[in-house]
């Protein structure tokens, strides 16, 4: 299939796909918002719009890159980009991330339903489990439905939370940005200024995104949808985390320390809208989860065979182990932040192929 057929429903679901996969347990929880963006107060929209500028660039070109090749195993995708050595190390690195960030995920599962229901952690972490591989093992087009489907919904929920805090508090806003700068509170965040924050923002993401869009690429009518389906996810996305981060500062002082900031956004909001938003944080959790797992299954077996289940099984046993060993805010800040720097250099090689790409196509004419 190729030429500009447009599908507004393939547009719809890709895009939705695109922003639930990104908001797992870090955006639901608020935690990812907070340390890389709300942490670094008006700056935070400098990082918005960097990382806004690159999503579009990268998602568009991860998914027509899959649309063209059709990759054999998605994860082939870095060595397209990289090369067979560099290709390689990006290969094996990118599924050892995605499955640190599955562990995320159940470590955010766990912490939500300690914060709100005061549940052992174990609960939430293990109803995690048993969702994800649920819904793994009915494979990739499947997942697509399902997430495409949910991620809109939470991120308007997400996005009308954090216009509601910033509605019944506006001032807090500004409070927020000048306790920040004063350095009064021991604030967790990632990078040392709001440029190393975007960066490693986008390198761990672009981690996640490149063989599921790859994959994703594959199902799309043409280029065109495709790339209007990411730009609108990139555009929605971003929007809600900038809404979510002003939420986040007008409450500064009663959430800095929380693991789970938005769920106090939503408590003083109105007490019974943070029982609703606790469902809609362990759906936006669950969204990223299920491609996590998916992503690391299918690299090392072929979906629909005894080896595809029983290695989903044995991966999420285990992540589920380590994610109740560790303090969810620490592995958000380790995992995510020291993941992205490696993954922001995966940018330069795609800068360098598609100019290499352009020219080509230059000569041709």
């Amino acid at each position: 299939m190729s030429g500009n057929k447009v599908s507004w429903l393939n547009v719809v679901k890709f895009a939705g796909a695109f922003i639930a996969f990104l908001i797992g347990a870090g955006f639901a929880t608020g935690q990812e918002v907070f340390q890389y963006f709300a942490a670094y107060g008006y700056e935070g929209f400098l990082v918005g719009l960097f990382v806004l500028i690159c999503f579009v660039y990268v998602g568009g070109d991860f998914i027509v890159a899959g649309f063209n090749e059709h990759f054999k195993n998605t994860n082939d995708i870095y060595r397209y980009y990289c090369g067979k050595y560099i290709g390689g190390f990006y290969d094996y690195f990118s599924i050892a991330f995605i499955y640190m960030s599955y562990i995320v995920m159940l470590g955010g599962a766990g912490a939500t339903v300690n914060q709100y229901y005061h549940l052992s952690p174990v609960v939430g972490a293990i109803l995690m489990m048993v969702l994800s591989v649920g819904t793994v093992v009915f494979g990739l087009g499947k997942i697509v439905d399902v997430i495409g489907s949910i991620g809109p919904l939470i991120v308007i929920i997400a996005i009308g939370v954090g216009l509601a805090a910033i509605v019944t508090n506006p001032g807090g806003i500004a409070e927020g940005a000048r306790l920040i700068a004063s350095g009064e509170l021991d604030i967790t965040r990632v990078g040392s200024n709001w440029f190393m924050s975007g960066t490693s923002y986008v390198g761990f993401c672009m981690l996640w995104l490149a063989a599921f869009l790859a994959a994703m690429g594959t199902k799309a009518n043409s280029k065109k949808e495709a790339v209007i389906g990411t730009t609108l996810g990139a555009i929605g996305f971003v929007l809600g985390a900038i809404i979510l981060m002003l939420g986040l500062l007008s409450s500064l002082q009663d959430l800095y320390t929380s693991d789970i900031p938005s769920l106090i956004i939503a408590e003083k909001i109105w007490p019974p809208l943070a029982t609703i938003f606790s469902v809609i944080i362990i759906a936006g959790i669950y969204t990223t989860a299920v491609p996590l797992l998916w992503s690391v299954s299918a690299r090392f077996s072929q979906e629909k065979t005894t080896k595809f289940y029983g290695l989903t099984a044995g991966l999420a046993v285990i992540a589920c182990f380590v994610a109740l060993e560790l303090p969810f805010r620490k592995i958000v800040n380790v995992i995510y932040g020291v993941n992205g720097y490696v993954g922001i250099l995966l940018i330069f090689f795609m800068l360098a192929k598609t100019c290499g790409i352009t020219k080509k196509l230059a000569k041709q004419k």
